[in-house]
């Protein structure tokens, strides 16, 4: 019996696909063996001992301690892509609130209220103040190609736009979804001079932080308009308000404002609502339930963001799954403890990502605590783990 710790509100609907004879759900187990989150803060908490996967129904995992997790053989999930179509949604909407002034007419056309008979005369003398260009035209540069930045440059390119889109490390995958029309930049600094609109989506990390600079904001257009509905510490704000203040940004909006850029009447703030659809809820949670099942059943990772993916499929043995450091000679210390036990591999598969490696093998045979004693105790290994029949 599996034991899975929910925070959050994820759908319940979701987690009953989790059978009962092999899973009990619950929001107060002392030591569970899977966690399923949203939004709950992990990075302070204690990790239970018996924890083997914590899955995060979104895309971004900055509230789970990473690096605590691999060290102790932990497999983080994240369900890239199942709210890409409501982040997409608020990126469209986004081009067109920056570019028409519509929140600031809006703002001002409800403060006539109780002007009377008056207010059809104001409208039309005060509307040109909120006037602005059309999109159709204009170069929209997408700074990241995945799932939501592809999206984005489809439904752009269908509106009429230029698109150019800039991602050092797209996969195959993502790069046969892509529009034929879409430009393809390989220096960032020659997008950001180049385009009328700027939308961001990659992963806030140590290599992106801060990515828009003083240094960045002095290659753009003037007048350009900036959309982030990644995360908010990609743009550095004090240089984005010297970057308003001087004309060089006309717009910037940003799904995760925060103190520094709430007052600024060129922002438009927007309470993360990027995937707060219904649509996205579910789709999250369908994703994130269906990882932790097929990690906990097979020992199938997919989408993890500590370990490689790695799926072997289906063979009825029983199952011996052991992670690693990425170093030489792992695989051969336990394939020889294995060999001294007389236990037969009938199917392997070693998948490594960075430091960290995994290994599912099939086994004819039974392991005793014994062997998987001996396994654990290779310099090196981080989880050791056997399912003496992986389920279907």
């Amino acid at each position: 019996m599996f034991k899975i710790q929910k925070y959050n509100n994820v759908s319940q609907e979701k987690l009953d696909v989790m059978p009962k004879e092999l899973y009990e759900i619950g929001e107060s187990f002392d030591n569970p063996d899977g966690i399923i989150l949203r939004s709950f803060n992990l990075l302070n908490a204690e990790l239970p001992q018996n924890l083997k996967a914590i899955a995060r129904a979104g895309a971004g995992v900055n509230n789970i301690p990473i690096d605590r997790c691999s060290e102790r053989g932990i497999v983080v999930f994240n369900t890239p892509g199942a709210n890409a179509n409501g982040v997409k949604e608020l990126v469209l909407t986004s081009l067109f609130l920056s570019s028409r002034k519509i929140c600031k007419g809006i703002s001002w056309a409800k403060s006539l209220k109780g002007k009377g008979g008056e207010v059809p005369k104001l409208i039309e003398k005060g509307k040109s103040n909120f006037e602005g260009p059309e999109i159709k035209g204009k170069k929209l540069g997408i700074i990241g190609l995945g799932a939501i930045g592809a999206m984005v440059a489809n439904d752009a390119i269908a509106l009429g736009m230029e698109v150019i889109g800039y991602d050092p490390f797209i996969s195959v995958d993502q790069a046969w979804r892509l529009s034929r029309n879409v430009e393809k930049e390989t220096n960032l600094d020659n997008l950001l001079a180049v385009s009328d609109y700027i939308t961001i989506h990659v992963p806030l990390n140590s290599n992106t932080e801060g990515m828009l600079n003083k240094e960045k904001f002095a290659i753009m257009k003037k007048g350009i308009k900036i959309i982030n509905m990644a995360r908010g510490g990609l743009v550095v704000n004090k240089d984005l308000l010297e970057a308003i203040e001087d004309g060089t940004v006309s717009c910037y909006v940003t799904d995760f404002p925060d103190d520094e850029v709430l007052d600024n009447d060129n922002i438009i703030t927007i309470p993360h609502l990027g995937a707060s659809t219904p649509e996205s809820e579910e789709n999250c949670a369908t994703m994130a339930v269906d990882e932790l099942k097929n990690f906990l059943e097979r020992g199938t990772i997919k989408n993890s963001v500590n370990f490689p993916d790695c799926e072997l499929s289906h063979s009825g043995n029983p199952r011996l799954l052991v992670a690693n450091l990425n170093v030489p000679n792992m695989v051969g210390q336990i394939t020889t403890i294995l060999a001294a036990n007389k236990i037969n591999i009938s199917d392997m598969l070693n998948r490594h990502k960075g430091n960290i490696g995994y290994n599912i093998i099939d086994v004819e045979g039974e392991i005793t605590e014994e062997v998987l004693d001996k396994i654990k105790v290779i310099n090196g290994v981080k989880m050791v783990r056997f399912l003496q029949c992986a389920i279907k």
